[in-house]
């Protein structure tokens, strides 16, 4: 795939950052009508199905005697492990403090592609996702998101969900060269889908699903621009540029889908969510800023 201009880069950001970002509220709209394990299954794999019909006309780079591996293992670690423990972890802890443990993930990734990658590492990029981090927390916390029942599982499950998408991120960057890019994210989503499917069918039951038309279109948005076309793009920023600094733009995403309950369902904008705007937007800052030497 071509290498991306900057405003291409600025373009897409912008369009994960906000879409990421609404997916929080669509998603917990969409868990009124069905079962968690068969949401996180249904909306995973109906992606892959879409994505199916793209990558079939590139049949020919599917390749799958090589490259079966890793399109077992991403699926692992990218979907079934990333949402299945973010699905399980949501009944432990209040959603707020959940997301804010697992955007813990820039930080990671910012220490994963220093060890495993050979990107630069320096006190300034160091302190900038420190800072994110911080202003995730702060945001989340005056949301509400503090309040509640903290049990040490919800806590685990959620560091195990921003783990497994900070190693999913690193492993497809590092493997990226060997895959195509269309087949990864659909094969990705078929195997991370179909389990999750199976799983849910087993637990959870059908009859608890209402097929409401709201329900239909968050659940048709979140499968086309969340995980189908969220992914692609997330990857392919990710083979752009380091890993470390596209990941601290996506700091952002707990920002937008406050803001986007301060705007459509009456939640009060505070000084916290100004406080934390300003600890992420400095934190982007210090991560993409230019030092000597780097």
């Amino acid at each position: 795939m071509p290498a991306l201009s900057k405003l291409q880069t600025s373009l897409l950001l912008a369009f994960l950052i906000i879409v990421w970002g609404i997916n929080w509220p669509v998603s917990k709209y969409a868990l009124d009508y069905m079962p968690p394990v068969l949401f996180s299954g249904i909306r995973t794999l109906i992606g892959g199905l879409l994505l199916l019909a793209v990558a079939i006309p590139r049949w020919s780079r599917l390749r799958l005697k090589e490259t079966w591996v890793i399109y077992v293992v991403s699926s692992i670690v990218n979907v079934i492990l990333y949402y299945g423990l973010q699905t399980i972890g949501l009944n432990y802890l209040p959603s707020g403090l959940f997301s804010a443990i697992v955007f813990l993930q820039p930080v990671l990734v910012g220490i994963f592609s220093w060890l495993w990658l050979g990107e630069s590492m320096n006190v300034m990029k160091i302190g900038g996702l420190l800072l994110g981090f911080a202003g995730v927390g702060v945001i989340c916390s005056g949301a509400g998101g503090l309040s509640g029942h903290i049990s040490v599982e919800g806590i685990l499950l959620a560091l195990g969900s921003a783990f497994s998408w900070a190693l999913g991120t690193i492993y497809v960057k590092k493997t990226s060269a060997r895959v195509d890019p269309i087949w990864l994210v659909t094969n990705q989503l078929l195997i991370g889908g179909l389990f999750m499917t199976a799983v849910g069918s087993g637990v959870e039951s059908w009859s608890e699903v209402e097929w409401s038309l709201g329900f239909i279109i968050a659940l048709l948005f979140i499968s086309i621009f969340v995980i189908a076309i969220g992914w692609i793009i997330f990857y392919k920023l990710m083979d752009s540029g380091e890993a470390s600094k596209v990941a601290s733009f996506t700091f952002l995403i707990p920002l937008i889908a406050i803001l986007i309950g301060t705007l459509f369902l009456d939640e009060p904008f505070t000084m916290s969510l100004l406080a934390g705007l300003v600890l992420i937007l400095l934190s982007i800052y210090f991560v993409n800023r230019r030092t000597n030497g780097n």
